[in-house]
């Protein structure tokens, strides 16, 4: 018994003691972090002083310690910032969809402005601004070195006033500028219309009126058609789509899906990911979809493409989308401002983080570049001149009598519908193919009885 006891206690005693030598070092060291801090905490406040008490202008307290936040959080990555009580408050005002300026979404790249993507009927877009133009000078006055928000900034002004930016873009060998008259930005988040019997959805944000807007467009397409029997597909278009709000990308996708994983967010702490998953009930019952993305389709539109695509619910095409695949969370902070912080990271049903990476396309779909307007005329007019010629046409040709009346009415009208995707193929090519996509999947799907 007594040798049992003092093998206990000397198990304790070692025990204790090789604790006091782990824990030691590890409080020496979580010590030295701690006045590290506030050494480096005494730097800042050292430096704040002197240019207060010496810098050559005086400046203003707010105007430092904003800088020096914005600085902080820039540095991170390009998506944190901080937002003033104004900045706040526009960001507020754009989920609602209205909101003043040029109708482009951007990022900084290597010390430039770059386009994500311009917004659908907006001064940006009708001057001709398009995803992964850089924005070098605005007004003759270069932006490089300039962060994101002051940037930003330069291109705001009252509506109705011009702006020139000059712009580089691939492929074309001298930067040229572009003249916008600033305007009021209304979003209308979805627009909807019907080509031959395939219903379009066109997205253009995620704000609060997406899910809305989207289900009143479908509804109405196919209403128009006559019924859900009447629908042959669905094209949800996100080109040029820079995302916004991830529960309404998360409310797109539910729409569309039964079951299953729509995303997954995983931050830096274990166990602070959160899941989102569909629930029952897809708005076209199961009907073909085909999703179009491009290199102007960002964050919330990638976790939509991201969804359909790993549930196989839908067919994306066109190229691959701008790979934004992180989270961001506006922190209201004292005075009215706010903290915009990336704090996680997104992920595909797969478990695929398409950060820097992008969606890429089931079917690469490129947009051709719009002929010259004298090359578009010529081949308008040769194309009128010359008519293709069938057997229909020649004199005294015999009729068909295989077909009855009825029947002819309707090949006629698959006729008119043919015509019309061929106009839109030299209108936009990538939603011809998705539409051409749609027919050809129903032309094989199975009758029902």
């Amino acid at each position: 018994m007594k040798k049992h006891l003092m093998a206990a206690l000397v198990g304790t005693v070692a025990g204790g003691l090789v604790t006091t030598q782990v824990a030691g070092p590890l409080l020496a060291q979580e010590s030295a972090q701690e006045g590290s801090v506030y050494e480096q905490l005494d730097l800042f406040g050292d430096i704040f002083e002197r240019i207060r008490a010496q810098y050559v202008e005086e400046v203003s307290t707010e105007d430092l310690v904003t800088a020096a936040i914005n600085g902080m959080l820039t540095s991170l990555d390009p998506h944190s910032s901080y937002l003033s009580a104004k900045d706040f408050e526009d960001m507020q005002v754009q989920t609602k969809g209205e909101f003043g300026g040029l109708g482009i979404e951007v990022t900084q790249e290597e010390g430039f402005i770059k386009v994500i993507s311009p917004m659908d009927g907006t001064p940006a877009a009708k001057a001709g601004i398009q995803a992964g133009d850089f924005i070098t000078h605005v007004d003759g006055e270069s932006i490089l070195g300039l962060m994101l928000d002051e940037a930003v900034d330069k291109m705001r002004g009252p509506v109705g006033s011009e702006i020139i930016i000059t712009v580089v873009r691939e492929g074309v060998t001298e930067p040229f500028d572009v003249s916008i008259i600033r305007d009021t930005i209304k979003l209308t988040a979805v627009k909807g219309r019907t080509v031959g019997s395939t219903v379009v959805l066109r997205i253009t944000t995620f704000n609060d009126q997406t899910t809305s807007g989207m289900v009143e467009a479908l509804n109405k397409g196919i209403e128009e058609l006559g019924g859900m029997d009447k629908l042959d597909g669905v094209v949800i278009d996100l080109r040029n789509n820079p995302g916004g709000l991830l529960n309404e990308a998360i409310s797109v996708s539910d729409s569309f899906l039964e079951k299953g994983e729509i995303v997954s967010t995983r931050g830096r702490e274990a166990g602070s990911g959160e899941r989102y998953n569909a629930e029952a009930g897809d708005l076209v019952s199961g009907k073909p979809i085909v999703l179009l993305i491009n290199g102007g389709s960002a964050s919330a539109s990638e976790i939509v493409a991201g969804a359909l695509q790993d549930h196989r619910r839908a067919i994306v095409v066109g190229t691959k989308s701008f790979g934004k695949g992180s989270v961001q969370t506006l922190i209201p902070l004292r005075g009215d401002g706010a903290m915009r912080l990336t704090t996680a990271r997104y992920y595909t049903p797969s478990g695929r983080s398409i950060q820097a990476l992008g969606i890429s396309p089931d079917i690469v779909v490129q947009q051709p570049a719009p002929p010259p307007a004298e090359v578009a005329a010529a081949e308008e007019e040769k194309s009128s001149a010359v008519r293709e010629r069938s057997e229909a046409d020649l004199r005294g040709a015999i009729s068909n009598d295989s077909m009855t009346d009825e029947e002819k009415r309707l090949y006629e009208e698959e006729l008119v519908r043919a015509e019309e995707s061929a106009k839109l193929r030299d209108e936009d090519y990538q939603l011809a193919y998705a539409v051409d996509i749609i027919k050809g999947l129903t032309a094989i799907a199975p009758q029902q009885p």
